[in-house]
């Protein structure tokens, strides 16, 4: 089969966006041949090829790899919460920086071939973007700061591993409230309003092409660290602009203010944009469709979600337009409300 991993396979970090969508991808493809681990505190999320364990458990993380003996990792894991890791920076070292050292040792004990995620909050947006690889990292956040962290620990024990600096990853959620769009309409859904900001801009990308991009690099792997940026720049304002509209949802629950105004806790970032054209150039190509896929759904100013102009918004349309890339129907994999639904989980 064209673009297959090496098997059996890991997926780390399956209760994030990114993981979430990434097993669901990798299971439908290669079957139990792939392995999905959540933490321990994540029970409800449960089912074939899914285990349990904290990534700073070194020895459970070695008794796993042992078991299924992985030729394939998959690094999702980590927690991206930002207040918590500034709240609690010894929590936030543990999970990012320790999780990945235990993860790393096995991969390379079993000379695994690895991609590893990180993020584009290494990088302050102090400047106007569209930052490359070898600009120099300043992240305002611990959690930017741990990330730091990891890829160099990545670097050190799996050198010939592929670190991908994405982005918001934009698919569903298992718990339904992670990640860009779960978040937003999560408040949207309760009639709660949300307070986005007009100035961090991020290069956000549909979980369908990142899932064929790993893909892509596990069959051809490359190695070093890689810009993995979506096409359209957004502000975390827009973004909401476009969930509000495409659900349907009661227009004036979008607030926006500059960041600034958001207070200090936790610290936020300016324009974090990131130039993929290194990754494009040794790929090949482009992996990346845009976010949302249709222009016309991209706001054209702070007044956008106002106007409707027709477009009939609904939680359906948020699966169609927004989850999933309109190229690839029927990738949505299911939210917790379905799972737990469904005889199978009871």
């Amino acid at each position: 089969m064209t673009d297959a991993p090496p098997l059996p396979m890991l997926i780390t970090g399956i209760a994030g966006v990114p993981g979430y969508n990434a097993f669901h991808h990798f299971r439908a493809l290669h079957g139990d041949q792939v392995v999905g681990l959540r933490q321990e505190s994540m029970w409800p999320l449960r089912g074939e090829g899914i285990v349990a364990c904290d990534v700073e458990d070194a020895k459970g993380i070695q008794r796993i790899w042992d078991k299924y003996q992985f030729k394939s990792l998959l690094n999702c894991s980590g927690t991206c919460r930002l207040k918590s890791c500034e709240l609690d920076p010894a929590m936030a070292h543990r999970v990012n920086v320790v999780g990945t050292e235990n993860i790393m040792r096995c991969a390379q004990e079993h000379h695994a071939r690895v991609i590893h995620l990180s993020i584009d909050l290494v990088f302050s947006g102090s400047s106007d973007g569209g930052y490359i690889e070898t600009d120099p990292v300043d992240p305002v956040t611990v959690y930017g700061m741990k990330m730091v962290e990891a890829e160099n620990i990545v670097k050190k024990l799996c050198p010939d591993s592929c670190i991908l600096r994405i982005s918001l990853p934009m698919g569903i959620s298992f718990n339904g409230h992670a990640g860009a769009i779960d978040w937003i309409a999560s408040r949207f859904k309760k009639n709660k309003p949300a307070t986005l900001y007009f100035d961090e801009i991020r290069t956000p990308s549909y979980t369908d092409c990142m899932n064929r991009l790993y893909g892509r690099l596990f069959a051809e792997p490359i190695k070093g660290t890689f810009h993995a940026g979506g096409t359209r720049k957004l502000s975390l304002y827009e973004i909401a602009q476009i969930v509000s509209v495409v659900g349907g949802y009661d227009p004036s629950l979008l607030h926006g203010c500059p960041r600034i105004d958001a207070g200090p806790m936790p610290p936020r970032a300016g324009n974090v944009t990131m130039d993929s054209s290194k990754l494009i150039d040794s790929i090949g190509y482009h992996p990346f469709d845009p976010w949302p896929f249709s222009a016309d759904l991209v706001p054209t100013d702070r007044n956008w979600h106002l106007i409707s102009n027709g477009f009939e918004g609904s939680h359906r349309k948020v699966a169609e337009l927004l989850y999933q890339n309109p190229n690839f129907p029927g990738t949505v994999p299911p939210s917790r409300t379905e799972i737990w639904g469904s005889k199978r989980f009871r």
